[in-house]
């Protein structure tokens, strides 16, 4: 085969045993990890509702939707406090703050290559 001619993907690319679908955490590129991580970022346990106020775009199911996936991937914990009502909070873990290194490394990328990031948008919308 040359340099040039292109091997077939082979079926069991990703048939790696240590490398299961149940094995990932979660998915790269999550849309909404990243911002949850910023808002937990600096220690503090947070209400739903605190989250609520930087992340107003962000539906209440879908917000939901992510604390629990972070929660069952032990990036966050959720403390429910015995009152009336029950305040809920959620909290980075030492495993959420580890990925704030390589988020800040992602943002830092994408802060370098916006132009070109802009610039490769419009050359493929045809603007």
């Amino acid at each position: 085969m040359t340099e040039h001619e292109q091997r077939p993907l082979s079926p069991a690319l990703f048939d790696d045993p240590d490398c299961e679908d149940r094995a990932q955490p979660f998915r790269v590129g999550d849309k909404w990890t990243g911002v949850v991580l910023r808002c937990l970022e600096d220690g503090r346990p947070r209400r739903f509702s605190e989250l609520r106020v930087p992340l107003h775009w962000i539906t209440p199911k879908v917000l939901t939707e992510t604390l629990r996936s972070m929660e069952r991937n032990g990036f966050v914990t959720r403390t429910v406090h015995d009152e009336n009502p029950p305040r809920v909070e959620y909290a980075l873990t030492a495993l959420g703050h580890s990925l704030l290194g390589p988020l800040d490394t992602a943002c830092a990328w994408a802060r370098e290559h916006v132009p070109e990031i802009t610039e490769a948008r419009a050359v493929y919308q045809g603007t």
